[in-house]
């Protein structure tokens, strides 16, 4: 569930249309609609918002944050800025995560014939989107980058993340052939026809929400770029953890098989594979052992819906993990709760298929495929009603 604040801007004037979440908008429209998307960045945003009144002056820009931090503090801060700049607005986002579906968010309800994006930890330099705007004055082009690595392999990062930022940049290369120095950068601008064009097959997953933009299209976008360094970080903190990398990973694979494998299916699969690989290290143990069959086939589904429950919290984004003892608890529990039928289904089935003299490996297989099955059916229909 989330929630949408919006502070208005100005009064429409006729004629009118609507923007991607219907909301009604005037046709003299902003040349700028610059999103940025915060997590329990506070500290910083408000001086990222005074430096791009600087830069953006003389172009007609609208700025909205996008909030998704569990507290009040960096809406707080957005909001005392946005009582004396009309042009900033504020979106709230509830139970929601991610920088690329945020970003999706922002756009929706843009109103500029130009969309950008930039982070709000300071880290991107506000000067970059006068320039990214200079770059899309061009017709022909349909998204700007500030791109690191353009001019040389610096990018302002340090040890282990700049070394995952180029490999993230060469696996990115090497899978969709991107034309850009920094597919993985966080600043850049597109043409609302570009976003007209993408939006639809946009996955809005993790963190990397450029890849997504120029790689889903039915061409490849018409590219420019500018060069950039990250500045030190004014406030919050880095988003990078297993979560980034799994999306990263799963987004290449779907834009790469044009959607055929798609990012959600893919980290499901991964998680019933790993529940797979306990479950059949665990009964091959215990049968060794000389644990009856059915004590050694439950236990190994016990565990393999802890290997699935660990692999989820891996999976999940940094800001909506269990903070302490109780919560994790709680979250077990529910996690039980949803996946009841795989002692009966699993369990069950995997028994009875061993007793009439199947492989414990393929019984263990069948009987995880048949509680899959179940589960996900018991979404759908849920999601249906």
């Amino acid at each position: 569930m989330e929630t949408l604040l919006v502070q208005a801007v100005t009064a429409a004037p006729t004629p009118e249309t609507r923007n991607y979440s219907g909301e009604i908008v005037p046709q003299d429209v902003p040349t700028l609609s610059l999103v940025i998307c915060t997590l329990d960045e506070h500290e910083a945003i408000g001086g990222v918002l005074r430096e791009l009144d600087d830069h953006l002056k003389g172009i007609s820009h609208e700025i909205i944050v996008v909030d998704d931090s569990a507290d009040n503090r960096t809406a707080d801060v957005v909001d005392t800025y946005a009582a004396e700049h009309p042009e900033v607005r504020l979106v709230r986002r509830y139970m929601a995560s991610g920088l690329s579906s945020a970003a999706i968010k922002g756009w929706d309800v843009a109103q500029g014939r130009i969309l950008a994006i930039m982070d709000g930890d300071g880290q991107h330099d506000p000067a970059l989107i006068r320039a990214l705007v200079e770059k899309l004055a061009n017709p022909n082009v349909d998204v700007a980058v500030a791109s690191r690595y353009l001019d040389d392999s610096r990018s302002g990062l340090h040890g282990l993340r700049h070394r995952l930022s180029r490999a993230g940049t060469w696996l990115t290369d090497v899978t969709l052939g991107v034309p850009l120095a920094d597919p993985l950068s966080g600043c850049f601008a597109m043409s609302r026809d570009w976003y007209t064009q993408v939006r639809r097959n946009l996955s809005g997953l993790g963190f990397k929400i450029l890849i997504d933009v120029v790689a889903s299209g039915a061409r490849k976008p018409h590219t420019a770029q500018v060069p950039t360094l990250l500045r030190a970080r004014a406030g919050g903190e880095s988003k990078l953890d297993t979560r980034v990398v799994i999306d990263l990973i799963a987004l290449l694979i779907e834009k790469r098989t044009q959607g055929r494998f798609t990012a959600s299916a893919l980290m499901g699969g991964m998680a019933a594979l790993s529940a797979l690989c306990v479950q059949w290290l665990t009964l091959g143990v215990l049968l060794k052992l000389a644990m009856p069959l059915w004590l050694a086939v439950l236990l190994s589904v016990g565990l393999g819906l802890a290997g699935r429950f660990g692999v989820n919290l891996l999976m999940t984004p940094r800001s909506r993990r269990p903070s302490h003892a109780y919560e994790l608890h709680q979250r077990w529990l529910m996690f039980c709760l949803s996946r009841w039928s795989d002692i009966p289904l699993n369990a069950g089935f995997a028994i009875a298929l061993c007793l009439a003299h199947c492989p414990w490996a393929i019984a263990v297989l069948a009987g995880l495929l048949l509680a899959e099955s179940r589960y996900y059916l018991g979404i759908h229909a849920g999601a249906r009603a």
